[in-house]
């Protein structure tokens, strides 16, 4: 079984899409030599040490409607 559950990820977010941007975003900053807020992360991949965050509310996960507007719905 994974730590965390999917179940117990998505009362965290507004959805589970939310939840895979969040995750993937974070597991490329911690790729890229970012260090993690865990003290003994259970997981040794980046995306397990990225739910694990999101999980332990290391990680707010912003709502569409909280989130700044991208480049492409500003220049129109």
């Amino acid at each position: 079984m994974l730590y965390p559950s999917i179940d117990e990820l998505v009362n965290k977010v507004e959805s589970k899409y939310s939840l895979v941007v969040a995750a993937s975003r974070r597991a490329r900053e911690l790729r890229e030599g970012d260090r993690t807020q865990l003290l003994q992360p259970k997981s040794h991949k980046y995306v397990g040490m990225a739910l694990e965050e999101i999980y332990n509310d290391y990680i707010d996960v912003e709502s569409s409607e909280q989130a700044e507007p991208s480049e492409e719905e500003t220049v129109q």
